[in-house]
């Protein structure tokens, strides 16, 4: 038995799948689901630790908790570019497409090549992992500098018609998350959100509302 045999084994013992119509409530896809705790996923990753190999392993076996760990046990400095596309190709739920994007496609080498490439495709998914990795990145790349993100919301303004549920939800967390970043991204980012709110699609005006409501009550008037 593989490691990774071992490792779904365990998934599967420690199912729970009273735990699925809960999941199903906040819109994750339980098809292939075990109904397993994010705790619980975290608990098994910490124990493993970084193995690429294992990850996509993990990963084929099409288990929507497995696909979790793979994201926690997935090399940042490891995946390719390719295996980055076949995951989000891949996805079909929100929260594992935000597992990999803010545990680890925001940490690869490739990010900043990676987002405009997703924010293009037409898959809602695909292009909610832009936004999603987008987001993350603002939070988590500390010492990046600024180009990168005021690249992200030329991304953001031009994205921001996708009316589609899990699209604009992760266009809005990108432009609230880089316009916390700084006080140059924050009045690029309020810029931004005055430009989309002058498209006038039912999606912009909600992205741009709910951005500046934040913007508002963490910084006062802008």
């Amino acid at each position: 038995m593989t490691p990774a045999d071992e490792i779904l084994r365990e998934l599967r013992r420690l199912a729970n799948p009273s735990a699925l119509e809960g999941m199903a409530r906040f819109g994750i896809d339980t098809s292939s689901a075990l109904g397993l705790n994010v705790p619980t996923i975290r608990a098994v990753a910490k124990r493993v630790g970084k193995d690429q190999s294992l990850a996509e392993e993990l990963w084929d076996s099409g288990i929507h908790e497995a696909r979790w760990l793979a994201s926690l046990v997935a090399d940042p400095q490891k995946i390719t570019r390719s295996t980055m596309d076949r995951w989000t190709r891949d996805f079909n739920s929100w929260d594992v497409c935000d597992a990999c994007c803010c545990s680890l496609f925001d940490r690869t080498p490739f990010v900043w090549q990676k987002i405009p490439k997703w924010a293009a495709n037409q898959r809602e998914y695909v292009r909610r992992a832009a936004f999603s990795t987008l987001a993350c990145a603002a939070v988590h790349l500390k010492t990046a500098e600024d180009q990168p993100f005021l690249d992200g919301l030329v991304l953001v303004e031009k994205y921001a018609f996708d009316e589609r549920n899990f699209v604009r939800k992760a266009v809005n967390w990108a432009l609230r998350n880089i316009g916390k970043r700084n006080t140059r991204l924050l009045a690029a980012a309020v810029a931004c959100a005055n430009r989309i709110r002058a498209q006038d699609t039912k999606s912009a005006r909600w992205i741009a509302a709910d951005a500046l409501r934040e913007f508002h009550s963490k910084f006062g008037p802008l």
